[in-house]
């Protein structure tokens, strides 16, 4: 789709020129989803196309052509797919069964840097805003807690026990709410997971959401990013604190109705394959 090509673009440049963009190669590093199916349209599934530009489909895997046009094959839909569906289907469920909590703060990078030399956190290349020792005090003198795993997994040692909560990968479904910066992001990793059986609108969606809050997730980290033309989100005030929770709450506003959308995706995509989906999770 064109629209991504404003993403898209810029980092197959920096790519090909051997550059790194401590914000943005994010979208496309941690997230799996390659630029160019990003900028793949698909239909989505049930959907048929018609006239001489839609057999440009069948050169791709999963498409078939019947009497009426081409279409994607229901048979891709596997039973490894339809795991992942109901996956995503009870954690999106139970996070939105959710009250968004704002009170996070953005503490997870800090946390990945917790006493870390400089030449040893994740961006060396970049400053810290405080240096270490006061990285370091921000730390330890505000509340950590961080319910995300895949966040709280790149935790250094000593600030593990810093944590208020113990998230883990099999408590993935009991601990995500709609107010983590990260669990907003992922609904462009769950939307993708399920490709080509979600409209490329739908992804694109989520992938914009996703970048959005990437600003502001390194916007309020504990780096210099004045040379890549971002300005701080400084948490470490009380005006920072309660400016990042103005953002991540309007970020929570957004997420919803693509959270929904996701829900009913897949319990369509479960409905015509003849299953039951069900949901659990708890109330944090």
């Amino acid at each position: 789709m064109t629209r991504m090509r404003r993403w898209t673009t810029p980092h197959q440049r920096r790519r090909s020129r051997g550059e790194k963009h401590p914000v943005l190669d994010f979208l496309f590093s941690y997230y799996s989803h390659r630029p160019g199916h990003l900028e793949r349209w698909q239909p989505g599934p049930g959907v048929v196309l018609e006239g001489a530009s839609a057999r440009r489909f069948l050169e791709r895997k999963g498409y078939l052509e019947t009497p009426d046009g081409v279409m994607l094959d229901p048979a891709g839909f596997t039973e490894g797919r339809a795991k992942t569906a109901e996956f995503v289907l009870r954690l999106l469920s139970a996070t939105a069964s959710r009250s968004p909590r704002l009170s996070c703060f953005g503490l997870h990078e800090w946390a990945m840097v917790y006493r870390e030399s400089a030449n040893e956190v994740r961006h060396s290349q970049l400053p810290l805003r405080l240096g270490s020792a006061g990285t370091d005090g921000v730390v330890e003198s505000l509340e950590i807690r961080c319910g995300h795993f895949d966040a709280f997994r790149f935790f250094t040692e000593p600030a593990r026990p810093l944590n208020s909560l113990r998230p883990a990968r099999e408590d993935q479904v009991d601990f995500e709410q709609p107010g983590c910066l990260h669990a907003n992001m992922d609904l462009f990793k769950w939307a993708y997971k399920l490709d080509p059986f979600v409209p490329a609108e739908l992804v694109g969606d989520c992938f914009e959401l996703a970048a959005d809050i990437r600003e502001l997730d390194m916007r309020a980290s504990p780096y210099d990013l004045a040379s890549f033309g971002y300005s701080p989100v400084r948490i470490e005030t009380p005006e920072g604190r309660a400016a990042y929770a103005r953002a991540q709450a309007g970020f929570a506003r957004r997420a919803a109705p693509l959270r929904e959308h996701l829900i009913a995706h897949c319990q369509r995509l479960l409905s015509e394959l003849g299953k039951v989906p069900t949901t659990r999770g708890k109330q944090l």
